[in-house]
């Protein structure tokens, strides 16, 4: 996310040119102070225009500065029950793998087991990557797959450090295919309202991506 940057001042001697314009200003940087540390957007099915950018398994990723996280929860227990949705992170100081572990399964229950599938636009930070693992390991009930559209930072040592702790602890981490790309445009993308579900269209070098980032993961691992 870009810094905010100085709004221009016209002011002398540190008074703004009228009240009603410092006023402004202080409504500004109270809303700015008011805002939380960051927010989750939730949702079953994220728009098509979020996914065709922040998905695209591209090797530079610029600009792509957004966590989106679909998911499948498979709860198993007396009964079995699945639910799915997407966590998008919405601040830059906000990560969805976090949220899902604080909002989507703040506690797993020991009688229970939990199949979970991820499906990211990119792998997890250090931060992240370190939760992840100590989840997996507090948790013996727990499966989690990670699918991942790119690697996020994977040339730092810290991170592939990170990366391979999640795997000993049983993540299995996973780069997205074409056919796992086509598998989340069916389920978690919005289609027009009154139309028919539109086809996936693979773009044009997302063949050649993924064979670059699944070489790249498996030197890490």
């Amino acid at each position: 996310m870009a810094e905010k940057q100085e709004e221009p001042s016209n002011t002398q001697n540190g008074e703004p040119e009228n009240a009603e314009e410092g006023e402004e200003k202080k409504k500004k940087k109270l809303k700015r102070e008011d805002l939380p540390p960051f927010e989750i957007v939730t949702g079953e099915r994220l728009p098509a225009i979020f996914f065709k950018f922040q998905f695209r398994n591209v090797e530079y990723s610029s600009g792509r500065n957004k966590t989106f996280l679909c998911y499948v929860l498979e709860t198993q227990g007396k009964e079995s029950v699945t639910s799915r949705g997407y966590l998008e992170d919405e601040h830059a100081a906000a990560h969805a793998e976090m949220a899902f572990f604080n909002t989507i399964l703040p506690k797993c229950e020991s009688s229970l087991r939990y199949n979970i599938t991820w499906y990211v636009s990119s792998s997890p930070c250090v931060t992240c990557a370190d939760r992840i693992t100590e989840t997996l390991k507090k948790n013996k009930n727990l499966r989690l797959t990670i699918m991942v559209g790119r690697l996020f930072m994977w040339e730092e040592p810290e991170m592939q450090a990170a990366l391979k702790k999640m795997k000993s602890a049983g993540c299995k981490l996973r780069i997205m295919k074409p056919q796992d790309f086509e598998y989340v445009w069916q389920n978690f993308v919005e289609q027009e309202e009154g139309e028919e579900a539109k086809a996936f269209v693979p773009w044009e070098d997302i063949q050649e991506n993924f064979q670059y980032y699944e070489e790249k993961l498996a030197e890490i691992l």
